[in-house]
């Protein structure tokens, strides 16, 4: 149990860091003056490079001695760690990420073997629920605690907070684990799968990321899609000729294992696609600090957290088939309730947020216990990789899908209120270099946080009439919100 709890460690930082970020982003974007865009790869390269990474990298655990390795991945996520919370600039925090996401893909899967290996046979299910709870609890619990942190202690202690984790983590890991004479499995690395996986993943998350910005039909996105298909087939073919593939197809032959990857990635696209978006909304968009923004979107994590539990034990009651539906019909309840809310009114979100919080803790048991199946030895760690990269896959398309769907709205909507201030000014009875510099301020007052102050101050110095105030806000609130005291407010942060 000693060593069961060890991995949860390992396995919970591991997760974390796929979610821990999206709620510091504006601060983050804020500190290292970059736009988000950019800023949103510091997430996508920890989520491609960990489901590129991790089945070749278990691989090598598996040659190497899974104890070995697993020791140097978390090394490597504290250096990791420590250089994206030193970072000075938006390029030294994707590196610092890069380092995290390699380390996370060594103690990811061998922490998962190493866990369920640790216990008797019979207690093989208790094992493999504990660490799949684990995994949805931090990346439930991850906006939250990032909230927190950011708030209390600045951005950077969303990674400074990993330090103490791995440390203790290491200690254990020396005290507990044989580093001599460990089993090891020969078998060859499969590069050409692992280069084939990387470049299908990374070509679908660019498409996906820059669709809106280029256009769906542009000829780059066109390309991107087809690098992807035709990475994707020639990925496939490598890995049914390959003597030692690094996804083992017939895997796929077992329809438990099917299910619960087809499942894992449904579900974290919905589930992580609301701890992705929601922050970035209340920040952004309602002017909430990062502590409050947490707080709102806590009732999913907090359900994750009651649930999860239960749907181990019901899971014996129920199957897991029944437990699946009933936690997907949650899932699209929330999407209902979200589609039709009023984003000013919490309460409608927060039922929303309980369902979505419901239907992933409630799948989260049965699709990690239906996944290790009765798999043994290479099998067994084959499955819980190839698990893991599906539930990053996951996390790549929400995070791809619902960050530039935002960046991309935002985008248009300040387009249409620049546009709509243009058209008005036109329309004033003073001179054109007056309208011009009128212009002139009024866009670069749109690109200052704290633009009502400075609209304010110039509006009294300069004399002018009230009706540029009307032009500048009132009227692109009515057109985009209403004319509502939260309408204006959400014009003036952009």
């Amino acid at each position: 149990m000693a060593i069961l709890m060890t991995m949860t460690i390992s396995i919970f930082l591991c997760m974390l860091d796929t979610t821990v970020m999206n709620i510091a982003l504006p601060a983050i974007q804020t500190g290292l003056h970059t736009d988000l865009d950019t800023l949103q790869w510091a997430l996508n390269v920890y989520t491609i490079a960990f489901a590129a990474f991790t089945i070749p990298l278990g691989r090598i655990a598996d040659q190497f001695g899974r104890n070995k390795v697993y020791f140097a991945g978390l090394i490597l996520f504290l250096l990791g760690s420590l250089t994206s919370a030193s970072s000075s600039t938006v390029a030294i925090l994707i590196i610092g990420r890069a380092l995290q996401s390699i380390g996370a893909a060594i103690v990811f899967p061998a922490s998962m073997t190493i866990g369920i290996n640790s216990v008797q046979l019979n207690k093989r299910n208790t094992a493999v629920l504990i660490l799949g709870i684990t995994q949805g609890l931090a990346a439930a619990f991850g906006p939250t605690i990032g909230g927190l942190l950011t708030q209390f202690c600045g951005w950077r202690g969303i990674f400074y907070i990993n330090v103490p984790l791995v440390l203790l983590a290491a200690i254990m890991c020396v005290a507990l684990l044989p580093m001599k004479n460990e089993n090891i499995v020969k078998a060859k690395l499969d590069i050409s799968g692992m280069c084939l996986v990387i470049l299908l993943l990374f070509s679908l998350t660019l498409a996906l990321v820059k669709a809106s910005a280029w256009g769906w039909t542009s000829g780059k996105i066109l390309s991107l899609f087809a690098g992807f298909v035709i990475a994707l087939i020639l990925f496939i073919w490598r890995e049914s000729m390959a003597s030692d593939p690094m996804i083992r197809l017939h895997l796929f032959k077992y329809r438990h294992f099917t299910g619960a990857v087809v499942m894992t990635v449904l579900s974290g696209i919905l589930f992580v696609g609301v701890m992705v978006l929601m922050p970035s909304f209340f920040t952004k968009i309602q002017g909430h600090t990062e502590l409050e923004a947490a707080l709102m979107i806590t009732p999913a994590s907090i359900m994750v957290f009651l649930l999860s539990p239960v749907s181990g034990l019901l899971l014996k009651k129920m199957g897991a088939r029944q437990l699946i539906a009933l936690g997907i019909v949650l899932l699209g309840l929330g999407y209902v309730g979200l589609s039709v809310m009023n984003p000013r009114i919490y309460w409608q979100f927060a039922i929303s947020c309980i369902l979505i919080g419901t239907g992933y803790g409630i799948i989260i048991g049965p699709i990690t216990v239906l996944s290790a199946g009765d798999f043994t030895g290479e099998l067994l760690t084959a499955s819980q990789s190839v698990t893991g990269v599906f539930r990053q896959i996951g996390t790549v398309l929400a995070v791809a899908i619902f960050v530039s769907a935002l960046s991309t709205n935002l985008a248009t909507a300040k387009a249409q209120v620049w546009s709509a201030a243009r058209n008005e000014v036109k329309k004033l009875s003073v001179i054109q270099t007056r309208q011009k510099h009128i212009m002139m301020t009024n866009k670069s007052l749109a690109n200052r946080t704290k633009a009502a102050e400075f609209l304010w101050k110039w509006l009294i110095n300069k004399k002018i009439h009230g009706d540029i105030l009307k032009i500048s806000l009132e009227y692109a609130a009515r057109n985009w919100y209403d004319t509502s005291k939260n309408g204006v407010r959400s014009v003036i942060n952009f």
